[in-house]
């Protein structure tokens, strides 16, 4: 039959569906355990001869038989043709069939990594027959990228697909939130076509443009202006969620702002940041039974879903605002906590620790337990039979660390002085619950102690508490160590609650129960005299 006749039957009918039957061929039974991504001409596990499944909309009659003469190939399926029709409006596949070998009978053109796969090659085949076809947000990025493949131009027909589905995004898609949202989600498998013909790009910058505008936009918005967009743009893949961000970034929007959709997004793709920590506070009877389950992870992660975690941490980290008030001083630290687990590089660990350390101030002591991992142990415990000071649960090094870079930060920032208060406050109780670990050297916690400058302190009331803690701990002390560790703290500086404790404390070396007492005289003597401030609870100190 022509071509003109060929073309006259396709416009009068219509498809109602593409019927797929199981080739029956036993003798091209043995080549079916070919792989589709080789090379050669197969005969695959499935066809689909358009000449036979053409029907009219209501089903009612079968066109009649047009016998086809060109085979396509698109991952497990091969579709017999005609010719005519799709080299119309397929530049490249136009190109291909003058070649010999595609040209000959009974030989079939393969279109290996083919966007958008069998499902988007039977609306092609649609469209090129001249059969009516529906546009809608997760089909027209698959449509657009496997029409740039088949080169499906303005040159070769007027209104081909490129130019209607170009239209489709640009004045459908793109005024609408919901649809740009689904698009950029229908992206992710179509790499690296999206990124070469600049869908990604616009959804993303049209995306940042309607979340910087603070308008609700959706049915679900809230009442919150600054918030609305959070969910729809946390369910993206990282990579686009940076590129929005980074975007949003450039239009001006408040820091604080960004860190909010930053910690959305953490929430629904890193989980294990907001479980509880497991046993974190027994110890066992004896130094070797420290053996623990972080986050209650019962199977072991599988190392796609680590890289994932990794790349999503490592990612998270480099986007967040510079500034202080972008994040709060607990999310950096879940950050941190999830980046050790990980193991993700040193560089970056090392940039959340200075950044924990600006704001140091705003932590609470359960934020700071950090739990010692293994490297390359996702989510298991250290528990090494070495030195004490590497069988330790917590990660005394990271929270020596912060401080340390707390300590240089406002050193900077002649600041030390207004914040030592909250400070001294942090160390003892982080000192207190550390002090319970059976392997912290007394090195190690002499240290800790002595970290923050010693004029910092009004009061030494916690350490005291954080001493006697490791003293109960570790009952084998030798007097030396006893009198050693007792240096750390002043005497002079505890609350007369405190002073009597101490001077009936018989785990003290005898010096230290005499500077108590002596302390404790001086604390009645004055008591009249205004110094009722330094007085603890005596509360506090029966539970010692």
């Amino acid at each position: 039959m022509s071509s003109p006749k060929l073309a006259a039957v396709s416009s009068r009918i219509t498809m109602k569906s593409l019927q797929v039957a199981q080739a029956t061929d036993p003798e091209s039974q043995p080549e079916r355990t070919d792989q589709v991504s080789d090379k050669s001409i197969v005969i695959p596990n499935k066809h689909v001869t358009i000449a036979d499944s053409i029907k009219s909309e209501h089903s009612r009659f079968v066109a009649p038989r047009i016998p086809t003469d060109f085979s396509i190939q698109v991952q497990e399926t091969t579709y017999n043709v005609h010719k005519y029709p799709i080299i119309s409006k397929c530049g490249y596949i136009g190109r291909l069939e003058v070649q010999p070998l595609i040209s000959n009978s009974g030989n079939v053109l393969k279109l290996d990594n083919f966007p958008g796969g069998s499902e988007t090659f039977e609306t092609i085949l649609k469209f090129c027959y001249g059969l009516p076809i529906d546009f809608n947000s997760d089909n027209v990025a698959a449509l657009r990228c496997a029409s740039e493949f088949l080169e499906m131009t303005e040159e070769l027909e007027d209104g081909n697909l490129i130019s209607k589905t170009e239209a489709f995004l640009t004045f459908v898609v793109l005024s609408s939130w919901k649809d740009t949202v689904t698009v950029l989600k229908s992206c992710e498998n179509l790499s690296p076509w999206v990124e070469n013909i600049q869908i990604v790009r616009r959804c993303c910058d049209s995306i940042a443009l309607k979340a910087s505008k603070n308008k609700h936009t959706s049915e679900d918005a809230t009442s919150n202006q600054e918030s609305w967009w959070f969910n729809d743009v946390a369910t993206l893949r990282i990579d686009h969620f940076m590129r929005i961000i980074s975007a949003i970034k450039a239009k001006g929007i408040k820091p604080e702002t960004i860190g909010k959709c930053i910690m959305q997004y953490a929430k629904r793709w890193l989980p294990g940041m907001y479980e509880e920590l497991e046993g974190l506070r027994g110890y066992g009877h004896e130094k070797s039974n420290l053996q623990f389950t972080i986050f209650g992870r019962k199977k072991q992660e599988s190392a796609a879903h680590s890289k994932e975690q990794t790349t999503i941490i490592e990612s998270l980290v480099s986007i967040i605002p510079t500034q202080q008030e972008a994040v709060p001083c607990k999310f950096l630290l879940q950050m941190l906590k999830m980046a050790m687990m990980y193991s993700v590089s040193p560089a970056l660990i090392s940039d959340l620790e200075k950044r924990v350390g600006m704001v140091l101030e705003d932590a609470e002591v359960n934020d700071l337990l950090i739990p010692r991992y293994q490297n390359r142990d996702q989510g298991k415990m250290v528990n090494m039979p070495n030195s004490p000071e590497d069988c330790t649960m917590q990660d005394i090094d990271v929270v020596q660390r912060i401080f340390e870079y707390f300590l240089m930060h406002e050193k900077q920032q002649m600041q030390l002085q207004q914040k030592s208060g909250k400070l001294n406050r942090l160390m003892d109780n982080y000192l207190a619950e550390v002090a319970t670990d059976p392997n912290l050297s007394i090195t190690k916690f002499q240290v800790l102690a002595e970290l923050l400058p010693e004029y910092t302190r009004s009061f030494d009331d916690g350490l005291y508490r954080a001493i006697d803690t490791y003293l109960k701990t570790h009952p084998s002390l030798t007097d030396h160590d006893r009198r050693r560790l007792c240096k750390i703290m002043n005497c002079e500086k505890l609350s007369l609650d405190a002073c009597i404790h101490a001077a009936q404390n018989d785990r003290l070396p005898l010096r230290t129960i005499v500077q108590s007492y002596n302390a404790g005289s001086f604390c009645r003597a004055s008591k009249d005299e205004g110094s009722n401030a330094r007085e603890g609870t005596s509360t506090e100190w029966n539970k010692l």
